[in-house]
């Protein structure tokens, strides 16, 4: 092909799509020439690739020529739709789903693959040994994991899990981590609605210590990605389904970051504004400013 796939026969070459936040650092901590595809992607994703001295291999069907592994990094929402567009472009290599869906899911996306391995990301942007996890269930889980020897980006493969057994960890760990946050969320609007938040936070100071700190935490980190969680809380909410258990918890969480929308790349919210958010969604989406907009 191209320019893409000179001098790279015979060495480990792994495609990821795409070079977000979280996908640019597992480019990076991936060995061997690791390329992506640049074809219509935003000059953000632009960046964060020449940051991660990826190599453009131009459109999905140059990579995956070139590639004999290719790694899917992206919102959840959008999984299944990559996996086809892969599998369309005749990849025949090694696939990779390490997206935050359920079990259910990533056993679809393997019916396309010959050789699949399903994989889950723990823990923020993989820029610090120590912080991040990707677990990997599947046959060739192995294979994948050698990719990431000696990286910030510590690879764990599930010992005789097939594809979905890390989707499910992640379900499992997400739905405490970031559905108690949309509880918290909820409940402080709630209160705010209610009249009774100083209240609340007097009475938190004295028997939930960490709550008032956690509620800050989330207008800060949480509300500018929330659009990224929707579609994760309803995996999650699908993932308990299946397994007979209540799903509304989750369906109610991915409602609360629904309404966050309007936080879109901004910087942080504060408390207030993602409270008038989960109030009023529909005022906050009007009068959301453009870095807010998305």
């Amino acid at each position: 092909m191209s320019e893409a796939a000179g001098g790279i026969q015979g060495t480990a070459v792994t495609g990821v799509l795409h070079p977000g936040d979280m996908g640019s650092t597992v480019a990076a901590a991936c060995s061997g020439t690791v390329l992506w595809a640049g074809e219509g992607r935003s000059v953000k994703t632009r960046r964060r690739a020449e940051d991660a001295e990826l190599t453009d291999a131009g459109d999905l069907t140059s990579l995956g020529a070139a590639a004999d592994m290719v790694i899917s990094v992206c919102p959840p929402h959008g999984a299944e739709a990559l996996a086809r567009s892969v599998a369309g472009a005749g990849f025949e290599g090694c696939y990779v789903d390490a997206n935050a869906v359920s079990p259910a899911t990533a056993r679809r996306i393997a019916e396309r693959f010959d050789d699949f391995v399903d994989g889950s990301l723990i823990g923020p942007p993989a820029r610090e040994p120590g912080t991040t996890r990707l677990y990997l269930s599947g046959p060739s889980a192995n294979r994948v994991a050698a990719r990431f020897e000696g990286s910030a980006l510590d690879a764990r493969v599930l010992a005789g899990g097939e594809p979905g057994a890390a989707s499910a960890l992640k379900m499992a760990y997400a739905s405490w981590t970031k559905g108690t946050s949309a509880l918290l969320m909820a409940v402080a609007a709630l209160a705010a609605a209610e009249g009774v938040s100083d209240e609340l936070t007097a009475e938190w100071a004295l028997s939930q210590s960490s709550l008032s700190q956690r509620l800050a935490y989330t207008s800060i980190a949480v509300a500018p990605k929330a659009w990224r969680w929707v579609g994760e809380m309803d995996e999650i909410a699908d993932t308990f389904a299946a397994a007979g258990l209540p799903d509304g918890f989750h369906r109610a969480a991915s409602e609360v970051y629904e309404r966050l929308e309007a936080f879109k790349n901004a910087r942080s919210a504060s408390v207030s504004e993602m409270l008038e958010a989960l109030l009023s969604p529909a005022a906050a989406v009007e009068n959301a400013s453009p870095d807010n907009a998305g």
